[in-house]
C-alpha cells in the first residue's frame, strides 16, 4: 500500500517528527518533579500536533488530471489571491494573463504542470521571504520560474512560477530543461507556505476561469481554457 507523503519531504518528514516524538518521551520524564501535570499534558498535546501537522503538510494525494487539452490546470493547491493583466518581456514577449495562487502552511504544496509541456528553460532567483499573500511578492521573493513551451495546441508559451513566502526557505524543483511534462504531472514543491503563479500570453482565446478567492487544488481545477473558434463549412 502507498504511503501519501511525498519524496521532496526528505529528510523533513523522518526527522521532524522523530525529533518530536523522542522530546515527548523524555519531556514528561524531565519535568514530572517541578512541572504541574497540566502544564506536561499541554506541552506533549502541542507536540503530537506539530508530528501530525509535519506529516500532513507533505501529504501527496492521488490526482487524476481532467483530459480537455484546452485546459490549465492550477500548478498548486490554495486561494487565488489575484488576477490581472501585466506585461512580460523576457519570455512570452507581451501582454500576459498572471493568476497568483496563495497557498497556506495547512495546503498540500506539491507543484503541478498546467498542461502538457515541454520544460524550455528554468530560470532560479535569490530573492527576499515576504508574506506570499501578497501579489507584489512575486517580484521581489526568492522565485523559480519553468518557462513552458505547450506541445499540444495552441503551442503557445506559458510560465509557472514558484515563489516562497515568509515562512518558506526552500523551493523544490525536479524538473530539468528538455524534459516533456504530462497536464498535471508533478514537478516539484516550496517548503512550509509559499505562492504559485501561472502566466499565459493574454489572447482572446484565452478565458479565466477563476476569481479572486476561489480555492483551487493542482492538477484538477482549471484556471485558465483556450476556447477553440470551430471552422466554418464553405
Amino acid at each position: 500500500m502507498r504511503i501519501p507523503l511525498t519524496k521532496y519531504g526528505l529528510p523533513q518528514v523522518v526527522v521532524f517528527p522523530a525529533i518530536a516524538l523522542a522530546v515527548m518521551v523524555v519531556f514528561p520524564l524531565a519535568g514530572k518533579d517541578f512541572l504541574p501535570l497540566w502544564t506536561i499534558v499541554l506541552i506533549e498535546v502541542l507536540l503530537a500536533f506539530i508530528c501530525l501537522w509535519i506529516l500532513t503538510f507533505f501529504r501527496d494525494p492521488y490526482r487524476s488530471p481532467p483530459s480537455d487539452k484546452n485546459l490549465l490546470l492550477a500548478p498548486a493547491d490554495g486561494r487565488v489571491t489575484d488576477i490581472e493583466i501585466v506585461r512580460e518581456d523576457s519570455f512570452i514577449g507581451g501582454d500576459v494573463l498572471r493568476v497568483g495562487i496563495f497557498m497556506s502552511i495547512f495546503n498540500t504544496h506539491i507543484n503541478r504542470a498546467p498542461c502538457s509541456a515541454k520544460v524550455e528553460k528554468i530560470i532560479y532567483r535569490k530573492g527576499k521571504y515576504k508574506n506570499a499573500a501578497n501579489p507584489q511578492s512575486g517580484r521581489v521573493n526568492e522565485s523559480n520560474n519553468l518557462e513552458l513551451i505547450r506541445t499540444d495546441g495552441p503551442q503557445q508559451r506559458l510560465i509557472v512560477r514558484q515563489i516562497s513566502g515568509a515562512i518558506a526557505r526552500r523551493i523544490v524543483c525536479e524538473a530539468s530543461e528538455g524534459r516533456v511534462l504530462t497536464g498535471g504531472e508533478k514537478f516539484g514543491m516550496i517548503k512550509f507556505g509559499s505562492r504559485a503563479e501561472l502566466i499565459v500570453p493574454a489572447r482572446e482565446n484565452v478565458k479565466c476561469l477563476v476569481q479572486i478567492g476561489d480555492k483551487v487544488k493542482a492538477g484538477l481545477t482549471p484556471l485558465v481554457k483556450y476556447e477553440v473558434t470551430p471552422l466554418r463549412r464553405k
